[in-house]
Parts: C-alpha cells; structure tokens; sequence
C-alpha cells in the first residue's frame, strides 16, 4: 500500500462513497484486500478505449477525464471524474472491452480493483463482494433509467426532426456511457 496515505484514510474514503457505503467493516475489509493505489500524472492515460477491462476504479484524489475515439485524432469527451467517482465496473461485471480512453486531468491517485481478484471473491461466496455487485447493477440501472426516458422524450416529440434526434441522441450516448 501507499506508504502517504494510511488504512484507516482509506476505509474512511470508502465508507463516504456511495457504492461502499452499506458494506459492514469486515467486508470493507475483505474489498480493501484485493485493492491496489495507482499514481497517474496529469495528462496520462489509464487505459485507452479497446484495451482488455482487467479491473474498476475509485477516484482517490485529483480527476480523470473519459473520452470516446471518434475518428483518426478526434475524440469527445464524455465525463469528468471527481473523488468518489466509480468507473470501469462494467468491465469487472462482463469483461468487455474499455469502451473510453482515461485520462488524467491532473495528478491523481486511483484505488483500483483488478478483475480476476474481484472475481475470485464472488466465486468464494464473499458477501461483500455480492453486496458491491448489487451497488453497480443500482448505478447502471439508473444510467439506463435516464437514458432511456429521455430516449422516449425524444421519440415523442412532435417537433424535432431526424437530424436534432440524431444530434440529441449522439449527446445521450455521450453522456450516458460514461463505464470506463
């Protein structure tokens, strides 16, 4: 562990970020086991979009950005990440591919949560880790929830025309698809 900041710094982050906030002390714990400290300088990247979701995040300290690959040297930027932020949960859950490129906004520290270590937690039956999946299926569900009443909002609209659904939709996906 990172010598600058202590255990007991960091089960106090945790417990003050939403995802972590209902796990009793041992399986705080238990989550903390498997946890790693990453140091990013600002400006460099975590992982870009494509690579293999080998774990999840927490914005300790600083911010990152997350960006989409919209053609050759353009990208939109999709999200700011402060502390407390989660992110990359999807790939823990499914395995997929990042969807985004990370990206340091200035020098940051990040817990992260590799996969297989994740993994082999809720393959041992371990209910925290069961506790933390049900938080991230809560956060998706409610990305998902937004995403599409405001799809519906869209569609139902009289007034807008295939070229303004385009462009509200492209700002949705944006906006919404903010896992990695």
């Amino acid at each position: 562990m990172d010598s600058s900041i202590t255990l007991e710094q960091i089960l106090t982050f945790l417990l003050e970020t939403p995802l972590f906030k209902d796990l009793a002390p041992d399986g705080l714990a238990e989550i903390v086991g498997i946890m790693q400290i990453q140091h990013l300088d600002a400006g460099q990247a975590l992982f870009q979009q494509g690579d293999v979701g080998d774990a999840w995040y927490v914005v300790y300290s600083g911010g990152v950005e997350v960006f989409r690959e919209v053609g050759v040297g353009r990208r939109n930027l999709v999200v700011q990440l402060a502390p407390r932020a989660c992110f990359g949960e999807m790939a823990v859950l499914d395995g997929s591919p990042r969807s985004g490129t990370v990206q340091a906004v200035k020098d940051s520290v990040l817990l992260r949560f590799p996969r297989g270590a994740f993994q082999s937690l809720l393959a041992g039956e371990s209910l925290a880790a069961h506790q933390l999946v049900l938080a991230m299926a809560r956060l998706l569900c409610a990305r998902q929830r937004v995403l599409t009443g405001e799809v519906f909002g869209m569609l139902e609209d009289p007034r807008a025309d295939l070229g303004d659904i385009r462009t509200r939709m492209q700002r949705l996906v944006d906006a919404y698809h903010v896992s990695e």
